[in-house]
């Protein structure tokens, strides 16, 4: 099997950002005083989208609950003196190998597309390297595979020869669903045994092992 399109997610596979995020959304839900969450519930949902998310941390709120919170987090995770996760060790080197190799590099996160942008414009030199990228805010979130139904489209690739590389089970299942193969990061919220049970083809330390890793793949 040999593939084309390369399709990462953001937050927990190129980003060592799930501290940060945690931190976010327990500054907004403190100032909001709302009941707590552990540290562990929020981490479990990095990866989906943040309506999503919220939706799933709060099932008692109302949406004008949600909402509130929605837009504390944003006030506190895009403020000019939040910072910008750093890239996990080797992640930017890993891409851009692969890149040289002609694979397309695309994004597929949980991500809005202010918080990636945002993201890429820190991190320029990968981002010079990103051909495409889809957001949950202007599609479905994950698991929906509609994200990666877009990209697929858009490259003019088939599914056989893309490969989604994420650190959730949620990476996984929106790409089993389509019959794409993933590729699970142990680096990030979801442990290996979870991945694997996801329906992850391998799991692997990091993008850092990547090119290693397609050898023969690409």
């Amino acid at each position: 099997m040999k593939y084309e399109l390369l399709i990462f997610d953001w937050d927990g596979t190129l980003a060592d950002s799930a501290g940060q995020i945690v931190s976010a959304m327990q500054g907004a839900i403190d100032g909001l005083g709302l009941p707590p969450r552990s540290d562990e519930s929020i981490r479990e949902l990095i990866g989906l989208g943040l309506n999503d998310a919220l939706a799933r941390l709060y099932p008692e709120l109302e949406l004008s609950g949600l909402r509130a919170l929605l837009d504390s987090y944003r006030a506190k995770w895009l403020s000019e003196g939040a910072g910008e996760a750093r890239l996990f060790e080797g992640a930017f080197e890993a891409v851009a190998d692969l890149h040289r190799q002609g694979c397309r590099i695309v994004i597929a996160t949980g991500k809005s597309r202010r918080g990636l942008d945002r993201s890429l414009r820190h991190h320029q030199r990968l981002a010079e390297l990103v051909a495409n990228s889809r957001c949950a805010d202007e599609t479905a979130s994950k698991p929906d595979p509609l994200m990666l139904r877009e990209l697929l489209a858009d490259e003019g690739v088939a599914v056989e020869r893309a490969l989604m590389i994420g650190d959730t089970e949620y990476d996984i299942a929106m790409a089993q669903s389509i019959g794409m193969h993933g590729l699970g990061v142990a680096c990030g919220v979801h442990d290996p045994g979870r991945l694997q049970r996801a329906g992850a083809a391998a799991v692997i330390e990091s993008v850092a092992g990547l090119p290693v890793w397609l050898q023969g793949r690409v």
